[in-house]
């Protein structure tokens, strides 16, 4: 059985913490690094970490994120590539590993047969932005067969009842987007938005995971009291994109890796 995700989180809310959940992209800057970085992750300790299938057209994600992907795509990964890269890592890994995808590359595969692959590749949760709940009925079904979280995202402008609706259907945790906007943009962490944060977890039956422009020990900090745990990507990601080889990618990822995941700790 792959690992539990509420597991994860429940295990460093009882360190006094919240989770982390660092962002890689698949196959950047070529699978074997990938691999290196997602143990890397793994060593330091991180609850959960999440890779993402490189998609030619990906609406969530900015800049950085976008380059990386246009990068592993021209490489040759392919989503089949990727979760051969994630099956390997989960054979060495504590962490419970959760694939970001689009529907496209999906509906390609077949629901059904992407989950399969997925939950054989070592997968507990998969992440599908542009795949709304309310359209989601045959991907629920495949993830209920094969042993998948179907983990859906929020936003700040989501109506506590449709949050309702998510939230009943969903599974893992929820994805709460810090922002309106895409990954990488700046955050700003004024008091009414983590007010709002505290108000969605309140009502959540799931752990509830911030990401969308983490980037910093300090924005790692001011979450950790009002989310089960926080993703980071886009700064991560970034460090892979200025490393000359692919050696220093995976020591520059370790040394912010290591310092955000400190910072969680819930003083």
């Amino acid at each position: 059985m792959n690992p539990d995700l509420r597991e994860k989180f429940a295990a460093a809310a009882q360190q006094g913490r919240a989770a982390f959940v660092p962002y890689v992209t698949g196959g950047f800057p070529d699978a074997d690094t990938c691999l290196e970085l997602i143990l890397a992750l793994d060593e330091l300790g991180s609850e959960v970490i999440e890779v993402g299938i490189p998609f030619s057209d990906p609406l969530a994600d900015g800049p950085t994120i976008q380059l990386s992907s246009q990068k592993a795509l021209e490489a040759g990964a392919t989503p089949a590539k990727v979760l051969d890269t994630m099956a390997r890592a989960a054979a060495k890994t504590k962490a419970a590993l959760v694939t970001m995808t689009y529907v496209n590359p999906v509906l390609a595969m077949g629901y059904e047969e992407f989950a399969r692959r997925a939950s054989g590749s070592g997968v507990s949760g998969v992440i599908i932005p542009d795949l709304p709940p309310e359209e989601a009925g045959q991907w629920l079904q495949a993830c209920q067969t094969h042993g998948l979280d179907p983990v859906f995202m929020a936003a700040p402008g989501t109506p506590m009842e449709r949050l309702d609706r998510i939230l009943a259907v969903g599974g893992g945790f929820l994805y709460y987007v810090s922002m309106d906007g895409v990954t990488g943009a700046d955050l700003e962490l004024g008091p009414e938005r983590l007010a709002a944060m505290q108000r969605v977890r309140a009502r959540s039956s799931l752990p509830v995971a911030v990401g969308f422009g983490v980037a910093t020990p300090a924005q790692a900090a001011a979450l950790a009291p009002v989310a089960d745990g926080v993703v980071v990507g886009s700064a991560l990601v970034r460090q892979v994109h200025q490393a000359k080889t692919p050696q220093e990618a995976v020591e520059a990822v370790r040394g912010l890796a290591g310092e955000l995941r400190q910072a969680l700790l819930v003083r």
